[in-house]
Protein backbone atom coordinates (compact mmCIF):
# COMPACT_ATOMS: atom_id res chain seq x y z
CA UNK A 1 0.00 0.00 0.00
CA UNK A 2 2.93 2.51 1.18
CA UNK A 3 4.63 1.58 -2.30
CA UNK A 4 1.10 2.50 -3.85
CA UNK A 5 0.59 5.54 -2.75
CA UNK A 6 4.54 6.64 -3.50
CA UNK A 7 4.68 5.50 -7.26
CA UNK A 8 1.14 7.81 -7.32
CA UNK A 9 2.53 10.77 -5.09
CA UNK A 10 5.07 11.09 -8.01
CA UNK A 11 2.49 13.05 -9.77
CA UNK A 12 3.35 15.63 -7.89
CA UNK A 13 6.15 16.15 -9.80
CA UNK A 14 4.56 17.72 -12.69
CA UNK A 15 1.84 19.45 -10.67
CA UNK A 16 4.24 21.38 -9.19
CA UNK A 17 6.32 22.60 -12.21
CA UNK A 18 2.89 23.10 -14.03
CA UNK A 19 1.70 25.45 -10.59
CA UNK A 20 4.91 27.25 -11.12
CA UNK A 21 6.01 27.52 -14.41
CA UNK A 22 2.35 28.06 -16.21
CA UNK A 23 -0.25 28.87 -13.89
CA UNK A 24 1.99 30.72 -11.26
CA UNK A 25 0.76 29.78 -8.22
CA UNK A 26 1.54 32.05 -5.17
CA UNK A 27 4.94 30.93 -3.16
CA UNK A 28 3.85 29.50 -0.13
CA UNK A 29 1.43 26.68 -1.46
CA UNK A 30 4.51 26.34 -4.29
CA UNK A 31 6.67 25.81 -1.45
CA UNK A 32 4.60 23.25 0.43
CA UNK A 33 3.50 21.00 -3.00
CA UNK A 34 7.50 21.48 -3.65
CA UNK A 35 8.28 19.84 -0.29
CA UNK A 36 5.74 16.96 -1.15
CA UNK A 37 7.16 15.94 -4.30
CA UNK A 38 10.52 15.89 -3.28
CA UNK A 39 9.19 13.24 -1.13
CA UNK A 40 8.79 10.16 -3.69
CA UNK A 41 11.48 11.74 -5.78
CA UNK A 42 13.81 11.03 -2.75
CA UNK A 43 12.31 7.72 -2.91
CA UNK A 44 12.63 6.69 -6.47
CA UNK A 45 16.48 7.92 -6.37
CA UNK A 46 16.61 5.79 -3.55
CA UNK A 47 15.10 2.37 -5.05
CA UNK A 48 16.36 2.68 -8.28
CA UNK A 49 19.95 3.20 -6.56
CA UNK A 50 19.40 -0.10 -4.89
CA UNK A 51 17.98 -1.73 -7.97
CA UNK A 52 21.08 -0.33 -9.85
CA UNK A 53 23.91 -1.72 -7.33
CA UNK A 54 22.10 -4.92 -7.88
CA UNK A 55 23.76 -5.27 -11.63
CA UNK A 56 27.20 -3.51 -10.46
CA UNK A 57 28.34 -5.34 -7.35
CA UNK A 58 28.83 -4.23 -3.85
CA UNK A 59 31.49 -1.57 -4.35
CA UNK A 60 29.88 0.24 -7.50
CA UNK A 61 26.74 -0.03 -5.88
CA UNK A 62 28.08 1.72 -2.49
CA UNK A 63 29.28 4.62 -4.71
CA UNK A 64 26.06 4.95 -6.64
CA UNK A 65 24.62 5.17 -3.10
CA UNK A 66 26.76 7.84 -2.32
CA UNK A 67 26.60 9.80 -5.47
CA UNK A 68 22.55 9.41 -5.96
CA UNK A 69 20.95 8.96 -1.96
CA UNK A 70 22.73 12.24 -1.30
CA UNK A 71 20.97 13.97 -4.75
CA UNK A 72 18.65 15.98 -3.19
CA UNK A 73 20.04 17.65 -0.38
CA UNK A 74 23.22 18.10 -2.79
CA UNK A 75 20.77 19.92 -5.31
CA UNK A 76 19.12 21.69 -2.82
CA UNK A 77 21.68 22.91 -1.14
CA UNK A 78 23.43 24.42 -4.57
CA UNK A 79 20.93 26.09 -5.75
CA UNK A 80 20.35 27.87 -1.98
CA UNK A 81 24.20 28.55 -2.97
CA UNK A 82 23.05 29.53 -6.16
CA UNK A 83 20.49 32.28 -4.55
CA UNK A 84 22.68 33.36 -2.34
CA UNK A 85 21.29 32.13 0.55
CA UNK A 86 24.22 30.59 2.87
CA UNK A 87 22.38 30.03 6.22
CA UNK A 88 19.70 27.73 4.27
CA UNK A 89 22.52 25.46 3.41
CA UNK A 90 24.55 25.18 6.25
CA UNK A 91 21.29 24.89 8.14
CA UNK A 92 19.69 22.52 6.09
CA UNK A 93 23.05 20.57 6.25
CA UNK A 94 23.40 20.55 10.16
CA UNK A 95 19.19 19.84 10.48
CA UNK A 96 20.37 16.61 8.20
CA UNK A 97 22.74 15.11 10.44
CA UNK A 98 20.44 16.02 13.96
CA UNK A 99 17.11 14.23 12.60
CA UNK A 100 19.07 11.30 11.16
CA UNK A 101 20.73 10.51 14.16
CA UNK A 102 17.68 11.48 16.71
CA UNK A 103 14.34 11.45 15.22
CA UNK A 104 15.09 8.74 12.28
CA UNK A 105 16.80 6.86 14.70
CA UNK A 106 14.60 7.20 17.16
CA UNK A 107 11.10 6.40 15.10
CA UNK A 108 13.26 3.21 14.16
CA UNK A 109 13.75 2.17 17.50
CA UNK A 110 10.33 2.87 18.99
CA UNK A 111 8.71 1.17 16.07
CA UNK A 112 10.93 -2.05 15.62
CA UNK A 113 11.49 -5.10 17.91
CA UNK A 114 14.39 -4.77 20.80
CA UNK A 115 17.18 -6.30 19.06
CA UNK A 116 20.73 -6.47 19.44
CA UNK A 117 22.83 -3.46 17.09
CA UNK A 118 26.19 -3.63 15.50
CA UNK A 119 27.51 -1.56 18.11
CA UNK A 120 31.30 -1.50 16.56
CA UNK A 121 29.71 0.06 13.38
CA UNK A 122 27.50 2.34 15.20
CA UNK A 123 29.80 4.31 17.06
CA UNK A 124 32.35 4.38 14.61
CA UNK A 125 29.97 6.18 12.47
CA UNK A 126 29.13 8.46 15.48
CA UNK A 127 32.79 9.13 15.98
CA UNK A 128 32.81 10.50 12.59
CA UNK A 129 30.06 12.72 13.20
CA UNK A 130 32.16 13.97 16.48
CA UNK A 131 35.35 14.70 13.85
CA UNK A 132 33.39 16.61 11.29
CA UNK A 133 31.93 18.93 14.12
CA UNK A 134 35.65 19.25 15.70
CA UNK A 135 36.85 20.12 11.78
CA UNK A 136 34.06 22.22 11.24
CA UNK A 137 35.41 24.41 13.96
CA UNK A 138 38.25 25.50 12.16
CA UNK A 139 36.65 28.23 9.30
CA UNK A 140 33.21 28.48 12.19
CA UNK A 141 35.17 30.41 15.04
CA UNK A 142 35.94 33.12 12.91
CA UNK A 143 32.83 33.24 11.60
CA UNK A 144 31.53 33.79 15.00
CA UNK A 145 32.87 37.81 14.76
CA UNK A 146 31.97 39.73 11.61
CA UNK A 147 30.75 38.48 8.10
CA UNK A 148 30.57 35.22 8.20
CA UNK A 149 30.17 34.96 4.57
CA UNK A 150 33.41 36.75 3.61
CA UNK A 151 35.48 35.09 0.60
CA UNK A 152 38.89 34.57 3.01
CA UNK A 153 36.45 32.16 5.42
CA UNK A 154 35.35 30.73 1.89
CA UNK A 155 39.14 30.04 1.15
CA UNK A 156 39.69 28.78 4.41
CA UNK A 157 36.80 25.86 4.56
CA UNK A 158 38.64 24.50 1.49
CA UNK A 159 41.51 22.56 3.69
CA UNK A 160 38.66 21.15 6.14
CA UNK A 161 36.60 20.16 3.07
CA UNK A 162 39.01 18.34 1.67
CA UNK A 163 39.99 16.50 5.07
CA UNK A 164 36.50 15.61 5.42
CA UNK A 165 36.02 14.31 2.23
CA UNK A 166 39.14 12.29 2.07
CA UNK A 167 38.44 10.56 5.17
CA UNK A 168 35.02 9.67 3.89
CA UNK A 169 36.48 8.32 0.74
CA UNK A 170 39.08 6.14 3.24
CA UNK A 171 36.33 4.92 5.46
CA UNK A 172 34.25 4.27 2.77
CA UNK A 173 36.43 2.07 0.66
CA UNK A 174 37.72 0.24 3.55
CA UNK A 175 34.20 -0.62 4.45
CA UNK A 176 33.43 -1.81 0.38
CA UNK A 177 36.39 -4.07 0.79
CA UNK A 178 34.61 -5.78 3.39
CA UNK A 179 31.50 -5.73 2.22
CA UNK A 180 30.37 -8.89 0.72
CA UNK A 181 28.08 -8.94 -2.74
CA UNK A 182 24.54 -9.49 -1.30
CA UNK A 183 21.48 -12.09 -3.18
CA UNK A 184 18.76 -10.05 -5.09
CA UNK A 185 15.75 -10.83 -3.67
CA UNK A 186 14.36 -11.39 -7.25
CA UNK A 187 12.67 -8.27 -7.81
CA UNK A 188 14.94 -5.87 -9.18
CA UNK A 189 14.80 -3.95 -12.02
CA UNK A 190 17.10 -4.23 -15.37
CA UNK A 191 20.23 -1.90 -15.23
CA UNK A 192 19.08 0.94 -18.49
CA UNK A 193 15.56 0.86 -15.97
CA UNK A 194 17.33 1.93 -13.27
CA UNK A 195 19.10 4.59 -14.96
CA UNK A 196 16.78 5.93 -16.93
CA UNK A 197 14.89 6.14 -13.69
CA UNK A 198 17.92 8.10 -11.93
CA UNK A 199 18.17 10.42 -14.52
CA UNK A 200 14.97 11.18 -14.87
CA UNK A 201 14.29 11.43 -11.30
CA UNK A 202 17.49 13.57 -10.76
CA UNK A 203 16.20 15.94 -13.00
CA UNK A 204 12.82 15.94 -11.63
CA UNK A 205 14.57 16.70 -8.30
CA UNK A 206 16.89 19.28 -10.03
CA UNK A 207 13.90 21.45 -10.88
CA UNK A 208 11.79 20.81 -8.20
CA UNK A 209 14.14 22.00 -5.41
CA UNK A 210 14.70 25.31 -7.47
CA UNK A 211 11.13 25.75 -6.81
CA UNK A 212 11.48 25.03 -3.44
CA UNK A 213 14.27 27.23 -2.80
CA UNK A 214 12.63 30.13 -4.32
CA UNK A 215 9.62 29.69 -2.33
CA UNK A 216 11.43 29.35 0.65
CA UNK A 217 11.35 32.88 1.80
CA UNK A 218 7.90 33.90 1.02
CA UNK A 219 6.94 30.87 3.24
CA UNK A 220 8.70 31.64 6.00
CA UNK A 221 7.13 35.31 6.32
CA UNK A 222 3.60 33.76 6.03
CA UNK A 223 4.05 30.96 8.54
CA UNK A 224 6.06 33.34 11.05
CA UNK A 225 8.84 31.38 10.86
CA UNK A 226 12.55 32.33 10.13
CA UNK A 227 14.67 30.86 7.47
CA UNK A 228 16.99 29.00 9.66
CA UNK A 229 14.28 26.98 11.49
CA UNK A 230 12.73 26.20 8.07
CA UNK A 231 15.51 25.39 6.71
CA UNK A 232 17.24 22.97 9.39
CA UNK A 233 13.80 21.21 10.23
CA UNK A 234 11.55 21.40 7.14
CA UNK A 235 14.01 21.35 4.08
CA UNK A 236 16.40 19.02 6.47
CA UNK A 237 13.50 16.56 6.76
CA UNK A 238 12.47 16.36 3.32
CA UNK A 239 15.84 16.29 1.80
CA UNK A 240 16.19 13.08 3.19
CA UNK A 241 12.81 11.77 3.10
CA UNK A 242 14.77 8.58 0.97
CA UNK A 243 16.91 7.61 3.96
CA UNK A 244 14.24 8.78 6.77
CA UNK A 245 11.30 6.02 4.88
CA UNK A 246 13.86 3.50 4.16
CA UNK A 247 15.33 2.91 7.93
CA UNK A 248 11.44 3.30 9.64
CA UNK A 249 10.18 0.83 6.82
CA UNK A 250 13.21 -1.86 7.25
CA UNK A 251 12.77 -1.59 11.40
CA UNK A 252 9.15 -2.23 11.08
CA UNK A 253 10.33 -5.56 9.23
CA UNK A 254 12.80 -6.27 12.24
CA UNK A 255 15.64 -5.64 10.72
CA UNK A 256 17.01 -3.29 13.34
CA UNK A 257 20.70 -3.81 12.37
CA UNK A 258 20.12 -2.60 8.79
CA UNK A 259 17.23 -0.18 9.66
CA UNK A 260 19.93 2.10 12.57
CA UNK A 261 23.27 1.39 9.97
CA UNK A 262 20.81 3.60 7.24
CA UNK A 263 19.91 6.38 10.23
CA UNK A 264 23.51 7.03 11.22
CA UNK A 265 25.39 6.45 8.60
CA UNK A 266 23.11 9.01 6.67
CA UNK A 267 24.25 11.12 9.31
CA UNK A 268 27.65 10.48 8.58
CA UNK A 269 27.41 10.97 4.67
CA UNK A 270 26.27 14.63 5.31
CA UNK A 271 28.95 15.34 7.70
CA UNK A 272 31.93 13.85 5.54
CA UNK A 273 30.65 13.62 2.25
CA UNK A 274 27.57 16.30 1.45
CA UNK A 275 29.21 19.36 3.34
CA UNK A 276 32.48 18.88 2.02
CA UNK A 277 31.05 19.06 -1.75
CA UNK A 278 28.87 21.30 -1.83
CA UNK A 279 31.31 23.68 -0.49
CA UNK A 280 33.83 22.48 -3.28
CA UNK A 281 31.29 22.88 -5.62
CA UNK A 282 30.05 26.23 -4.74
CA UNK A 283 33.14 27.82 -5.88
CA UNK A 284 31.72 27.71 -9.52
CA UNK A 285 29.39 29.84 -8.41
CA UNK A 286 29.64 33.86 -7.54
CA UNK A 287 29.52 33.99 -4.01
CA UNK A 288 31.00 30.55 -2.70
CA UNK A 289 29.53 28.66 0.24
CA UNK A 290 31.61 29.37 3.69
CA UNK A 291 31.76 26.53 6.28
CA UNK A 292 30.96 29.42 9.47
CA UNK A 293 28.39 26.91 11.23
CA UNK A 294 26.86 28.89 14.29
CA UNK A 295 27.19 27.46 17.90
CA UNK A 296 23.63 26.70 17.80
CA UNK A 297 23.94 24.00 14.53
CA UNK A 298 27.46 23.19 16.09
CA UNK A 299 26.39 22.51 19.36
CA UNK A 300 23.65 20.15 18.51
CA UNK A 301 25.42 17.79 15.91
CA UNK A 302 27.69 16.93 18.50
CA UNK A 303 25.59 16.32 21.57
CA UNK A 304 23.31 14.19 19.06
CA UNK A 305 26.04 12.35 18.14
CA UNK A 306 27.48 11.87 21.72
CA UNK A 307 23.60 11.62 23.21
CA UNK A 308 23.05 8.42 21.02
CA UNK A 309 26.54 6.80 21.58
CA UNK A 310 25.91 6.64 25.13
CA UNK A 311 22.40 5.26 24.42
CA UNK A 312 23.48 2.14 21.91
CA UNK A 313 26.99 2.07 24.62
CA UNK A 314 25.81 -1.87 25.04
CA UNK A 315 24.42 -2.68 21.33
CA UNK A 316 20.67 -2.82 22.42
CA UNK A 317 18.08 -1.60 21.17
CA UNK A 318 14.84 -0.80 23.50
CA UNK A 319 11.64 0.84 22.50
CA UNK A 320 11.48 3.32 25.21
CA UNK A 321 14.95 4.28 24.31
CA UNK A 322 13.45 5.52 20.73
CA UNK A 323 10.94 7.13 22.29
CA UNK A 324 13.68 9.02 24.50
CA UNK A 325 15.85 10.08 21.09
CA UNK A 326 12.54 11.85 19.38
CA UNK A 327 12.20 13.54 22.50
CA UNK A 328 15.54 15.28 22.40
CA UNK A 329 15.09 15.89 18.89
CA UNK A 330 11.90 17.57 19.75
CA UNK A 331 13.76 20.27 22.44
CA UNK A 332 16.37 20.51 19.71
CA UNK A 333 13.09 21.79 17.58
CA UNK A 334 12.58 24.26 20.37
CA UNK A 335 16.05 25.30 20.51
CA UNK A 336 16.26 26.23 16.46
CA UNK A 337 12.80 28.15 17.11
CA UNK A 338 14.31 30.17 19.44
CA UNK A 339 17.02 30.82 17.94
CA UNK A 340 16.07 32.78 15.32
CA UNK A 341 17.65 34.24 12.20
CA UNK A 342 21.78 34.19 12.44
CA UNK A 343 22.40 37.82 14.80
CA UNK A 344 18.78 38.21 15.20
Amino acid sequence: MARRLLWASLALAPVAMLADWVFHVGKVPLFILAACALIPLAWLIGEATEHAGEHTGPRIGGLLNASFGNAPELIIALIAVADQLPDVVRGSMAGSVVSNILLVLGVAMAVGPEARLDRRSLLGQLLLVFIAVLVLLIPSIPGWSGDPNRHSLAVLSIGPSVVLLVLYLVVTIRSLRRQQPQESEGTGWSLSAAIVALGVATAATAAISEILVHSLTAFADAAGLSEFFISVVIVAIVGNAAEHGGAIVIARRGKMKLATEIAVSSSAQVALFVIPVVTLLSFLFAHPLTLAFRPIELATMGIAAAFVAFVIRDGRSRRWEGYLLIGVYAAMVVLFYAAGERGG
